[in-house]
C-alpha cells in the first residue's frame, strides 16, 4: 500500500498497478525437496484471480520436474552441498528458470534428512540462493499436509465426497494424513522408512539410523556396518516396519525396542475410512511403477504393506503423484497471495522472513470488542509459547468478524498494540495476518489515530491452517499484495545454532 495527501485520503494501492493487471496474478513457484533418501525440485505456475478484495487460485500447473538424485553424503552425518548444489544449479539451467523469475516456494528438508549435522544450514543458503521468496521448511507436521496435497488425496475427499487417508512412505520417515471435504483433519507421522538400513551392491550394511537400530535389536538381529542382511532377515526386518505403520494407522503408538516412533501425537481420527493412496518413494514399489533396486528397503517394504492392506475394507487408489508428492505440495500448496487492501509502511520493511504467528482467543465476533480482552489474550498466548522476550518479530492472526466501525477498530487496535507492547518497544514492526478485509483499515487506524511510529505490516485475505512461521515478500508489482509462504521450522537441537534449539534463523 502506499499513502497519499490528496484529498486526505489513503489510497490502496501499488505504484503503477492498473485494473486490468490486478484482476489476475501470476507466480512461478519452487518447491525443493532435501530428503534422507531423494533429492529433487519442481517448477510451477500459479494463477490467482481477484475475487472482491482476495485472491484466489485458479490454475496450478507443474511446468518442469528435475531429475530424482539419491541425496549426497560426504559421510555418514554430512550431506554433501557441494554435490547438491551442483544438481539444483543443473535442474535451474535444464528448466530454463532463471532464480530471479522465481517469485515464492519452499525449500523443505524431509525425514530424517533433517536430523544432519548441517542440514539446517544448507536449506537456508540453496533457499536464498533458489528464489526471491524460497522459504526454508522442516517438520513433520506440514511436511504431512503438503504430502496430502501434492498426492491428490485432499483434492480426492472433494470429489469423491469421501474420507480419504494418505500414507507417504519416504527413506526415513512415514506421514499418515486423513483428509475430508478438502482439509487435513488428522494426521501423525512416525519413523518408519525404507532407507533406515542402507546396503551395498553385495548386500552389506553402509549405513543405519537410529530408529534402524532399534527395529534390529528387537528382532534380535546384530546388524553392524559392513555386515551382510540376509534376505530371510530383511524380510522380516520390513514385515516388522509394516506392522508397525499400521498400528499408526489405526491410531496407535507404536515402539521399537521400547522406544516410541512417533514424531507426532498418534492418530486422533477413529472413523471409517473411505480411500487409501499412498505416496512418497515407497510408493513406487507399492503400485508397480518401480523395479530397480537402490540399495535400500523400498522393495520388500511395499510387499510387506501390501500384504498389511488385506485386512483393509477402504478402496485402494492411486495417486496423483508418488515420489513427487510432498515437493509438489511444496511448490503449489505452501504460497498464498495477500488481499490486495493491506497496508504496508515503510515499503521497504519487506520481505520479514522466519515470523512466528500466534493465534490468541480473540474474541471479535461481538459487537464490543473488549480492548483488555484483546491484551489478556496476546498476553496469555506470549507466555504458552515463551516468546514473551522474543528478540525478533512477531505475528498476530486476527479472525475478524462483524463490521469494522471506527469504535470497534479503535478498541481492537488499542488491545493489540497493550498486548504487544514489549515487542514494540524493542522497535519490532506490527505485523498482523488476517483472513478477512480488513488489514488496511487497521493498518490505518494504528498509524493515523493511535499514532504508532513502528513499521506496520497489516495484510489480509490469507488462509492459515497447519503453520507455524511465515514469510511476507515485497509488494507484487501491479497488484497490491504480497506473497505469503506458510511454513514450519522444527529442527532438532544437533542441527540448530547454539543457544537457539528450535528458533528459526534470521
Amino acid at each position: 500500500m502506499e499513502s497519499s495527501d490528496q484529498g486526505g485520503r489513503i489510497f490502496f494501492s501499488n505504484a503503477g498497478r492498473t485494473l486490468a493487471e490486478e484482476d489476475e496474478i501470476c507466480l512461478l513457484s519452487v518447491g525443493i525437496d532435501i530428503g534422507s533418501s531423494t533429492s529433487h525440485l519442481v517448477f510451477s505456475r500459479i494463477v490467482l484471480e481477484r475475487l472482491d478484495a482476495r485472491y484466489v487460485v485458479v490454475e496450478r500447473e507443474a511446468f518442469y520436474q528435475s531429475d530424482i538424485l539419491l541425496t549426497p553424503y560426504a559421510d555418514g552425518e554430512t550431506i554433501d552441498a557441494e554435490a547438491l548444489g551442483a544438481f539444483f544449479e543443473q535442474q535451474y539451467y535444464d528448466a530454463g528458470v532463471d532464480p530471479d523469475e522465481i517469485d515464492s516456494g519452499a525449500l523443505i528438508l524431509t525425514g530424517v534428512a533433517v536430523r544432519r549435522a548441517n542440514a539446517r544450514r544448507i536449506g537456508e543458503l540453496f533457499a536464498h540462493q533458489a528464489g526471491k521468496l524460497v522459504a526454508v521448511s522442516a517438520g513433520d507436521s506440514l511436511e504431512t499436509v503438503m504430502a496430502a496435497h501434492g498426492s491428490g488425496a485432499v483434492a480426492r475427499s472433494i470429489r469423491d465426497q469421501a474420507t480419504v487417508m494418505n500414507v507417504d512412505v519416504g527413506g526415513g520417515t512415514s506421514k499418515i494424513a486423513v483428509c475430508f471435504g478438502g482439509k487435513v483433519i488428522a494426521h501423525t507421522a512416525l519413523d518408519v522408512g525404507a532407507r533406515l538400513l542402507c546396503l551395498d551392491p553385495s548386500g552389506k550394511i553402509v549405513r543405519i539410523e537410529e530408529a534402524g537400530r532399534r527395529f534390529g535389536a528387537e528382532l534380535g538381529l546384530t546388524l553392524a556396518m559392513g555386515s551382510a542382511l540376509g534376505a530371510d532377515a530383511m524380510e522380516a526386518f520390513a514385515k516388522h516396519l509394516a506392522r508397525c505403520l499400521f498400528a499408526a494407522m489405526r491410531g496407535g503408538a507404536p515402539t521399537a525396542d521400547g522406544s516410541p516412533l512417533l514424531r507426532l501425537d498418534p492418530l486422533a481420527y477413529r472413523g471409517a475410512i473411505d480411500a487409501i493412496s499412498f505416496s512418497g518413494g515407497v510408493a513406487e514399489y507399492i503400485y508397480g511403477w518401480e523395479k530397480n533396486a537402490f540399495g535400500d528397503l523400498g522393495s520388500a517394504l511395499a510387499a510387506a504393506i501390501r500384504n498389511e492392506l488385506a485386512g483393509w475394507d477402504a478402496t485402494i487408489e492411486r495417486p496423483t503423484e508418488g515420489i513427487r508428492a510432498t515437493v509438489i505440495g511444496a511448490s503449489q500448496y505452501t504460497t498464498q497471495v495477500s488481499g490486495s487492501t493491506i497496508f504496508v509502511s515503510p515499503l521497504n520493511i519487506l520481505p520479514l522472513r522466519n515470523v512466528p504467528v500466534i493465534a490468541p482467543d480473540l474474541a471479535l465476533d461481538h459487537d464490543e470488542i473488549d480492548p483488555i480482552a484483546v491484551t489478556t489474550a496476546i498476553r496469555a498466548e506470549l507466555q504458552r509459547l515463551d516468546l514473551v522476550d522474543n528478540d525478533r518479530p512477531l505475528a498476530v492472526f486476527v479472525p475478524w468478524r462483524g463490521s469494522a466501525t471506527y469504535h470497534r477498530l479503535d478498541r481492537f487496535c488499542r488491545g493489540v498494540c497493550d498486548g504487544l507492547s514489549d515487542s514494540l518497544a524493542r522497535a519490532h514492526p506490527l505485523v498482523l495476518v488476517g483472513d478477512g478485509d480488513v488489514g488496511g483499515l487497521i493498518g490505518i487506524h494504528c498509524r493515523e489515530e493511535l499514532r504508532l511510529a513502528n513499521p506496520i505490516v497489516s495484510i489480509d485475505g490469507l488462509e492459515l491452517k497447519e503453520f507455524d512461521y511465515i514469510d511476507i515478500g515485497a509488494m507484487l508489482d501491479t497488484s497490491g499484495a504480497v506473497p505469503v509462504v506458510i511454513k514450519s521450522l522444527v529442527f532438532p537441537a544437533a542441527t540448530a545454532d547454539p543457544g537457539k534449539v528450535t528458533s528459526p534463523g534470521p
